[in-house]
């Protein structure tokens, strides 16, 4: 229903005689904006000009447009100006869309306008500064039922250097109501014509928006919150619009003649004024109240969209540490510093503001264009390309929420990829949180000016310093500036996820729950790479070096390697994790926390919240991942007997991976490489990660010399999307025949420890189902044959299938392996004898040995943090007790039931070896754990 005092206000206007029929009129005419020659000289003119010294930069997706030729189709710009006008008309004719000045001429809705364009601040606007193009077509649209309109915002940013408040630079480069001058166009022109940014976003239908606006469906500003990717294709028509005379038809006053145009010159002024009337316009007050919200709603829109594009300006980075150093917040931590320690309050306040500055990031506009235009270059030398998908949905979330940008870390490449990516597709970057071993001189003050803030690996205990840190999170936060941290921690050696730190994301949380402004969305972000750089160092750490600290030596050494080919670096932004329904799935109450305190301790709930977010995050992550050439080539070949299979086979089992995660994908958002196994193979060549050795009988795929440990990093990276068909597979493999009832009973009792390990998404109540998916894609695909009665099998042992149902069980040999070594650890050494880190040391021994012995030395098999996350498994699960005081394991004979498991996935060869391994006696595991123990307090001497 239209609301009362709109029908009381709106009313028909006087119709004019000389109107044309609608039933005589033909169909929409588009004409040059100006009849006169002079008018489209000047159009010429100005725009190969323009087109010399202004090249902007395409963001985001062009519009899409049906093929109805009865749509008028206008442009929506902020402010009034020249520049804009001409720049968009050269935007639209590049990219083939319907010009935009060029006069529309619609002579069955008596609609006639110079351009395309509307000025939503306009120098000509009347009625208390509304624009009189929208205001016409809101009456033509109210007047015409079948009549369609489409709008397109469209956001030009000249530079995108957030603004200030008081910067003469502004006062140079500011649009507004007034006609800019000459000299303040030819300044934005000649200063950023080639630091321009231009972003069409999707149509939106008038008609759609006035019948949202009337009918209450939609708060205002919020109008535009529900705009999705590409066109709104429904055409609303509201039944009161279509019968009620009281809408009723305006027609053409011969006194509206405030023209939107692009022109400047007196004489094309003239020239429009002497053109015919406008047939349609605003219908009184009625109509001004209508087009006042609609222009109220177009502006805050695109005001959002351009605070996304630039965020915040926090720049001034002396002011912020004294407005951090003097909130209430911090003066309360400063006070209680102060008691606590026996200090005065001023040398509390001191060590407040050493804090502040060792952390607060130093935002500058020129460092991150200097960053842009290195990190072009960087890339095009470094990789083949650089592939992003699913970026639209983080754009859309752009403007109404604060994005939390939640990555996994492969590599130091990490910070620079993601803003370069960000950036390049025309958001804020974001904030990141870096470890202070990264403030190193050169690189250090280079990152703070761009995108880091600096915060210490370490400082439990230090009240003061993290009261610092959640005041300044907190400060981003509610200054909408968009924030990034690396939820593992550090960066991931074996190519697995690592378990989450929690830190960062509680004090996330906290701020949130202290004061809400915009509600906070993680954006889980996949990062993966088909070389890296600190692959050799990674190996070397996992075998037992001691890490590198950073330093500029460290930089340039990473430098040398800028000639080398990386392949494609891939991200891939996961599916948005909403706080507010964490918030509402734990009953956890907004603004629950005081906003003057930053030490407001986190309830039962609220953490049980965190730890939960931090699960999901992780597996969001995993369900973005993009299963490249060489992740593939990775899970097949390390496979493989040797690390090698002839070329034939190579190719069939490439395929056969291919066709499995396309069949069942692990996730919609899972990406799966296009390229076909031939030509992976040729690409895994040219990389240097494996070789082909030519023979009579059949060229033979092989891992090149050294890379089998690189490699297996790769393999790690896309390990989960496989990992529950490889288990299956094996549990068929390695008994012959089993009964799928079996079968489901094992996979249900070892599953949990895989998902801890692999961050697997699959509930754990729901996990027949899963299985059942699975298994039956075994079957389609001939790798397992059901035999009746409930049993399945393996092929015929001397078949192709039963050759690549082999391969494809030995992924989850590893875990296993690691999973039975642990067990059978705790089973000799017995209930209460060993703490949790000695359990974790001492496996990382035997896996150590196990990996030179017996293995292949790939060392992520020994990987540490695979042993903690199997043992905290075992004690989320209740198998294991943790003392709290003393960290002892107890443990009971369901430790036993768990290894019995193992006859059924492994050979009793390796069984027979990972019980003498794990066969340790007192006086071995006393020597073990002593030097254990010397290497760490060493370690710990060197990094104080």
């Amino acid at each position: 229903m239209i609301p009362k005092f709109l029908k009381k206000r709106i009313f028909k206007a006087p119709v004019s005689t000389d109107r044309t029929s609608e039933t005589d009129a033909g169909p929409i005419v588009t004409k040059p904006y100006a009849n006169a020659p002079i008018n489209q000289l000047y159009r010429k003119l100005s725009g190969q000009l323009l087109d010399v010294a202004v090249k902007p930069k395409l963001l985001g997706e062009l519009p899409e447009f049906d093929s109805d030729d009865q749509v008028l189709r206008f442009y929506v710009l902020q402010d009034y100006s020249r520049s804009n006008s001409i720049l968009i008309d050269l935007q639209t004719q590049e990219h083939n869309l319907p010009p935009a000045l060029v006069g529309v001429n619609d002579a069955a809705h008596n609609i006639k306008e110079n351009a395309a364009i509307i000025f939503l601040n306009h120098p000509h606007a009347k009625d208390n500064q509304l624009s009189p193009r929208l205001s016409r077509l809101v009456s033509a649209v109210l007047q015409y039922p079948e009549l369609k309109v489409r709008l397109v915002p469209v956001s030009i940013l000249w530079g995108r250097a957030p603004e200030k408040e008081d910067s003469l630079f502004k006062l140079l480069t500011a649009d507004n109501w007034q006609d800019p001058s000459i000299s303040k166009q030819l300044f934005n022109i000649g200063v950023m014509g080639r630091d321009t940014f231009v972003q069409f976003h999707p149509p939106q239908d008038l008609r759609t928006i006035i019948n949202d606006s009337l009918k209450g469906e939609s708060a205002g500003p919020n109008v535009f919150d529900s705009i999705s990717e590409g066109l709104v294709s429904k055409d609303l028509v509201s039944e009161d619009l279509a019968s009620k005379d009281s809408i009723a038809k305006s027609s053409p006053a011969t006194d509206s003649q405030d023209t939107e145009t692009a022109t400047t010159d007196n004489d094309v002024k003239t020239d429009a004024e002497k053109s015919p009337s406008y047939t349609l316009v605003a219908a009184a007050d009625g109509n001004r109240e209508l087009v006042r919200m609609l222009q109220q709603q177009l502006t805050i829109y695109l005001d959002k969209q351009r605070a996304s594009m630039l965020g915040p300006d926090l720049s001034d980075r002396r002011n912020l540490v004294d407005k951090l150093v003097y909130s209430p917040a911090i003066k309360h931590a400063i006070e209680l510093e102060a008691a606590e320690k026996g200090t005065s309050v001023r040398d509390a306040r001191s060590q407040a503001r050493g804090y502040a500055n060792e952390m607060v990031n130093d935002y500058s506009h020129s460092i991150i264009r200097g960053f842009y235009k290195f990190l072009t270059w960087l890339w095009t030398q470094l990789y083949d390309g650089v592939e992003v998908h699913h970026f639209e949905r983080v754009r859309d979330l752009a403007t109404d929420y604060e994005l939390i940008y939640v990555p996994c870390h492969r590599s130091h490449v990490d910070y620079l990829l993601l803003s370069y990516v960000i950036y390049k597709r025309g958001l804020s970057i974001p904030y990141v949180a870096a470890g202070d071993n990264l403030d190193v001189p050169v690189l250090g003050p280079l990152l703070r000016g761009a995108v880091a803030f600096y915060i210490r690996r370490s400082f439990r205990g230090n009240a003061l310093y993290t009261a610092v840190l959640r005041e300044y999170m907190h400060t981003l936060i509610t200054r909408n500036t968009p924030i990034e941290y690396f939820i593992e921690g550090g960066r991931s050696r074996s190519g697995r996820l690592l378990p989450p730190k929690m830190g960062m994301l509680a004090m996330t949380v906290h701020s949130q729950l202290r004061q809400t402004n915009k509600p906070v969305v993680f954006i889980p972000t996949y990062i993966g790479y088909e070389r890296i750089m600190e692959g050799g160092t990674y190996i070397g750490e996992l075998k037992g070096k001691p890490k590198e600290s950073e330093s500029l030596i460290g930089l340039l050494k990473v430098g040398r390697k800028i000639e080398r080919i990386f392949g494609n670096v891939h991200l891939s932004f996961g599916t948005p994790l909403h706080l507010s329904d964490f918030m509402t799935k734990f009953d956890v109450p907004a603004n629950s926390l005081p906003s003057d305190r930053t030490d407001s301790p986190l309830d039962e709930k609220v953490s049980a919240m965190v730890d939960n977010i931090g699960v999901k995050v992780m597996q969001h992550i995993n369900k973005a991942a993009v299963i490249t050439p060489v992740s593939l080539l990775s899970l097949v070949l390390l496979s493989a007997p040797k690390a090698a299979l002839d070329e034939n086979s190579c190719r069939e089992q490439i395929a056969l991976y291919q066709g499995l995660a396309q069949r069942l994908p692990y996730a919609d958002d899972t990406v799966i490489t296009d390229m076909s196994p031939q030509e992976i193979i040729d690409y895994g060549i040219k990389l240097k990660l494996i070789e082909r050795t030519p023979h009579i009988l059949g060229d033979i795929i092989q891992v090149a010399g050294k890379q089998a440990a690189l490699l297996s990093y790769f393999r790690n990276n896309t390990l989960h999307v496989f990992i529950l068909l490889s288990f299956l597979s094996a549990l068929v493999a390695r008994n012959g025949r089993i009964k799928r009832s079996r079968l489901d009973s094992i996979a249900e009792q070892l599953y949990p420890f895989l998902q801890g390990e692999l961050f697997l998404y699959y509930p754990a109540h729901g996990l027949a189902e899963t299985l059942n998916k699975k298994v039956d894609s075994l079957l389609s695909h001939g790798l397992i044959v059901e035999l009746g009665d409930d049993t399945l099998s393996v092929p015929e042992s001397n078949s192709k299938r039963y050759q690549q149902l082999q391969v494809l069980a030995t992924p989850v040999g590893q875990s296993l392996e690691r999973y039975f070594m642990t067990l059978a650890l705790l089973a000799q050494q017995g209930s209460g004898n060993l703490t949790e880190s000695e359990v974790v040391d001492l496996c990382h021994l035997l896996g150590q040995r196990l990996s030179v012995l017996y293995a292949d030395d790939i060392p992520d098999f020994f990987d540490r943090a695979l042993f903690t996350s199997f043992i905290s498994a075992l004690t989320r699960l209740d198998y294991l007790q943790k003392d709290d005081e003393t960290g002892i394991l107890t443990f009971d004979h369901r430790i036993n039931d768990i290894a019995s498991h193992a006859k059924y996935v492994l050979t009793p060869d390796m069984m027979q070896i990972l019980q003498q391994v794990a066969s340790l006696n007192e006086e071995e595991i006393t020597r073990a754990i002593t030097e254990i123990s010397n290497k760490k307090q060493r370690k710990f001497g060197r990094k104080r």
